[in-house]
């Protein structure tokens, strides 16, 4: 079985309960769907981002493969694969690049599934960072930063993994409330895409709402251009596509980022700054240039910028 195929065994073994008993019926769409679906994406995800540097990725992967080994290997790995792991390992720092000048020390990160930024950020610098997820995630990942973490010394920062649905704005005034005082920036990367337009709105919704008390920005790496010809002509046939194409991430995305913009800030919210993906630094550009064909440079170079993140405040 593919290193990439195994998240249906992990499905299994991780994610017995697949009902959502917390999620808020926002719209008709959500109160048919089950949230909790999305998580097998976070772990296959999580094997992808053991071939990037982002913080913990390789060590964990290596947790959840095990007894079997996990190598990383892109001897047998197509372009697409390739592209996949370059676009995940930007678009992390991305996020990174726009908290850096900001200074502000309490950090709450939505649906993060398998990423340990908050690991990563607690152990240089003075931060209160809550991670949140759907419980079961929740639940395994306090597993694997037990064992990340054991015999290690303590970190100058305090780290805190709540389960919490985006969608429930009950949920997110409270867990924001387990703060001290001062301003507050939101972070997310991989949710805007698994929502539609009015899930969208009733989250930037709660997301001002939070900002206007407490001050503060929210940074979302979600800012996805659609392009009908990219998306099929880059398309890798497997279960991880499968996933995308079930929670309709190409629909999801904006129309252009004029329209994200616009978007925004009709709900309140206007851009402070923007982190394009820094792809020409990634090692993996290497194993990408080697694959990719004239005729598909020349239509990635033709479809312009795809994605972006941007840093929001209260308008």
């Amino acid at each position: 079985m593919n290193r990439f195929e195994t998240y249906e065994l992990i499905q299994g073994n991780f994610f017995r309960n697949k009902s959502n008993k917390s999620s808020v019926m926002v719209t008709a769409r959500q109160a048919t769907r089950d949230y909790s679906s999305i998580s097998p994406t976070a772990l296959s995800l999580l094997l992808m981002k053991g071939y990037t540097s982002i913080p913990y990725a390789k060590e964990a992967a290596e947790l959840i493969e095990r007894p079997r080994p996990y190598v990383v290997d892109f001897s047998d790995k197509d372009l697409i694969f390739c592209m996949r792991v370059a676009h995940f390992e930007a678009r992390y720092y991305t996020i990174n690049r726009l908290l850096a000048d900001l200074g502000i020390k309490n950090i709450l990160e939505l649906s993060s599934g398998f990423s340990f930024r908050g690991l990563d950020l607690i152990s240089r610098n003075e931060i209160h960072f809550i991670d949140t997820d759907l419980s079961e995630v929740i639940e395994k990942k306090k597993e694997l930063i037990d064992e990340l973490t054991a015999g290690a010394p303590s970190k100058p920062g305090k780290l805190e993994l709540v389960p919490v649905n985006a969608l429930n704005k009950e949920q997110l005034i409270e867990t924001v409330g387990r703060f001290s005082t001062g301003p507050v920036i939101i972070v997310n990367e991989g949710l805007l895409i698994y929502l539609g337009p009015e899930e969208k709105k009733s989250l930037s919704s709660s997301i001002r709402q939070i900002l206007l008390e407490h001050g503060g920005y929210w940074i979302t790496a979600d800012v996805y251009k659609k392009n009908d010809a990219i998306a099929q002509n880059f398309r890798r046939e497997d279960k991880l596509q499968e996933l995308f194409d079930q929670h309709r991430i190409e629909e999801n995305k904006f129309e252009s980022f004029e329209q994200a913009e616009e978007f925004f800030r009709v709900n309140g919210l206007i851009v402070d700054k923007e982190a394009e993906p820094e792809y020409s630094s990634l090692p993996v550009m290497q194993k990408v240039m080697e694959r990719v064909t004239p005729e598909q440079i020349a239509q990635l170079m033709g479809s312009g910028k795809l994605h972006t993140t941007w840093r929001l405040k209260v308008s």
